[in-house]
């Protein structure tokens, strides 16, 4: 019996996930950057070397406490909703040192209740947000969207700046106009690549990538390429993130930023000592989720105070 250990905190799933590997139904050309007949790992040339600043981008939510929303007097009439708290965020990381761009944070009231108003506590206020319906998935949804809305506010400011390149953890959709972004996942739902360009993925050595492909789907087009990090191997993908940009960008550019990625982001995966899910969870974005869950507040003293407001 063989077993691989995944070394992700199980807290956070897996990196990989192969059920869903097997489903994708999106159109992929590979012949974007070379014929699928000449793919073989790339690993890039001494002449592209690492920009002088690089900025990442990411954004954390929390849920402070579950709610019932209702019509004062019509206990049974009530709805579930959640107040919660989200942040993101820009890191610039250049001459060795990184500095914080900019950080918003926010704390909301979700519910699809008609009747949902502003919670004020003595910590600060929950502006309600309109959730589509009460269900967890709905309020869930309507968090993540406040959360990657200040994520987007964040990078447009990061990208006013006109880094060399622009990494924004997480899908490149909604953001695609910035320049110089890449969008990099660090977790796989969908298997993209198969049969010869499969084979090339799993051959990657650290500091490799495959060559670019385009991917046309759900009413977008992307090019995107995968880059494998140091670290241990072993589970299916182990090291590996993907990446994307923009669907315009001209052949000779996005070889050129797909190498970038492949000097840069390596230089900053992490290490299975220092985080849960290295190599994959970069260092900036590391730090910056700890920054910005700082700046969350505290959770047990945000969750009396709703407690106290609720009651008043």
């Amino acid at each position: 019996m063989h077993v691989v250990v995944d070394p992700w905190d199980p807290g956070y799933g897996v990196a990989t996930e192969i059920d869903a590997l097997a489903e994708s139904t999106a159109d992929v050309e590979l012949a974007t950057e070379m014929p699928p007949a000449e793919w073989a790992p790339r690993r890039p040339g001494a002449a592209v070397v690492e920009p002088d600043s690089v900025v990442f981008v990411d954004g954390v939510r929390r849920v402070d406490a579950r709610v019932w929303v209702g019509p004062d007097g019509t206990r049974g009439a009530a709805e579930a909703g959640l107040c919660a708290s989200w942040a993101a965020g820009a890191v610039r990381c250049a001459a060795g040192a990184a500095e914080l761009l900019a950080a918003e944070v926010g704390h909301g009231l979700f519910s699809a209740s008609p009747v949902a108003s502003d919670l004020s506590t003595a910590h600060g206020t929950y502006a309600a947000q309109q959730a589509r319906a009460s269900t967890p998935e709905a309020l869930s949804l309507a968090l993540q969207e406040q959360m990657l809305a200040a994520e987007l506010r964040a990078a447009e400011r990061a990208a006013a700046g006109r880094p060399a390149l622009l990494v924004l953890d997480g899908p490149l959709r909604g953001r695609q106009h910035l320049p110089g972004a890449v969008g990099m996942i660090k977790t796989h739902h969908t298997g993209y690549l198969t049969e010869r360009a499969a084979a090339v993925l799993a051959a990657l050595e650290p500091g490799e990538r495959t060559p670019a492909f385009t991917i046309g789907s759900t009413g977008w087009v992307r090019h995107s390429w995968y880059v494998r990090l140091p670290g241990p191997s072993g589970a299916p993908l182990a090291g590996v993130v993907r990446c994307e940009c923009a669907g315009d960008v001209a052949a000779v550019a996005l070889a050129h930023l797909a190498d970038q990625t492949a000097v840069v982001l390596p230089r900053y995966a992490s290490e299975p000592h220092k985080d849960q899910r290295a190599p994959q969870n970069l260092y900036p974005i590391g730090g910056l989720e700890r920054e910005l869950r700082r700046r969350l507040g505290d959770a047990a003293l945000l969750y009396r105070a709703l407690r106290v407001a609720a009651a008043a």
